[in-house]
């Protein structure tokens, strides 16, 4: 074992831990933009080169589907992901629009669309989202962090995405016991972490790549199991969309979830799926339409209308355009047979095959706000025919 650089002292905390490796890089100018380091995963020079020892390891070579966190020191593996032809999936922005993204290159992309596919604004313009019922088995795990031990216990920057990304990955089935999990940090962001500051929902690791050498933690902690329901809150869930749809997809199948501020968070995110209904019924009735513009936007031809459950999207911010509705359903795995949008009226009529599509639709939008308006999303009284026609 290697003596860390940077020395903690007894009664240490994770921030005390943050705050010591953030000021080490930057009084040392071991960082190249984005600077100051604080508050990120420092993009440590040297980051291209501890990236390469990936190459090295047996999971590597095995691995089909990856996914590599969005930071800017793990583009260098990102780039070699893709010059693999592994699947790449790297994590939506701060989880606001889904888990993550799947990275097409175009069709025989050269050396240099590759390294752009690599960078955080080849993610935006070569990806597409993943949603939750894709058949995805990961195989390798790439995250960034602030700080890590040889013993494989990690400190990421305070917000716990990668912690979250990976229980949500849990209960998607998207990985198993044998799914390996790397970090790649700078040698000084090595350092003994008391081990009494790890949680049950803390990633550890199982490699450490630096720019110097390859550390095989033999991480004897345990991976998180799952979402740890009994921390989430209503401020999470809000911050979180998709969060409410994993949270839909545990009640209805019947399982015992608990979660902080239990009676107000199922009046908000669950039991409103039926209450909002008999609310709809007296103050929306699905078949009053209101004088204003009204078109409808054929998403996907369905060949057959019967059956076809209604969902009420309202509340809609002042200007937004229907293109801007649609790349937010697509986000959040909702697009519709149908979408009838009646944007001077703010609100818009989503067709669903089937009441279960419908009601999963429901459940990914609850409290998702957009330019500070909380969407109302219900389900519709009546069917399409009947309710909100519009001219194709």
């Amino acid at each position: 074992m290697t003596e860390p650089v940077i020395k903690l002292r007894l009664g240490v905390t994770k921030s005390d831990i943050r705050q010591k490796v953030w000021d080490y890089i930057e009084e040392r100018n071991l960082a190249n933009f984005p600077r100051p380091v604080h508050h990120r995963i420092p993009n440590f020079k040297g980051a291209y080169q501890a990236c390469e020892y990936i190459k090295g390891l047996e999971v590597f070579s095995k691995a089909r589907e990856v996914k590599v966190d969005p930071d800017k020191p793990l583009e260098g593996s990102r780039l070699i992901m893709l010059q693999a032809r592994k699947t790449l999936l790297v994590p939506t922005p701060r989880l606001r629009a889904g888990l993550f993204n799947k990275i097409i290159p175009p069709p025989g992309a050269t050396k240099e669309q590759l390294r752009i596919c690599a960078t955080s604004q080849g993610v935006k313009e070569y990806s597409v989202p993943v949603g939750l019922d894709a058949s995805v088995q990961v195989d390798l795990i790439v995250v960034g962090s602030v700080a890590v031990s040889e013993k494989g216990w990690r400190i990421g920057k305070g917000e716990g995405f990668a912690d979250m990304e990976y229980a949500m990955m849990v209960s998607m089935g998207a990985v198993s016991e044998n799914t390996v999990v790397v970090t790649i940090v700078h040698d000084c962001q090595v350092v003994d972490i008391p081990e009494q500051l790890i949680d049950d929902h803390d990633l550890t690791v199982d490699y450490i790549l630096t720019p110097t050498r390859i550390i095989k933690t033999d991480c004897k902690l345990p991976k998180p199991c799952g979402i740890i329901w009994s921390k989430v809150d209503t401020e999470l869930l809000q911050r979180i969309p998709i969060l409410n749809n994993l949270l839909y997809r545990e009640k209805k199948a019947g399982r015992a979830v608990t979660i902080k501020n239990e009676q107000a968070a199922s009046t908000n995110v669950v039991r409103n799926i039926s209450v909002c209904v008999q609310e709809h019924n007296l103050e929306n009735p699905s078949g009053s339409s209101q004088s204003g513009s009204k078109r409808t936007v054929t998403v996907m031809e369905s060949q057959d209308s019967r059956g076809i459950t209604t969902v009420y999207v309202g509340n809609l911010p002042a200007g937004l355009r229907v293109s801007e509705l649609k790349t937010l359903l697509r986000a959040h795995n909702a697009v519709p047979l149908r979408l009838t949008w009646q944007g001077a009226q703010r609100r818009a009529f989503l067709d669903y095959k089937n009441d279960e599509t419908a009601e999963n639709t429901v459940a990914a939008l609850q409290n998702l706000k957009i330019s500070g308006n909380t969407l109302r999303v219900e389900l519709a009284k009546s069917q399409r025919a009947s309710s909100h026609g519009g001219a194709t």
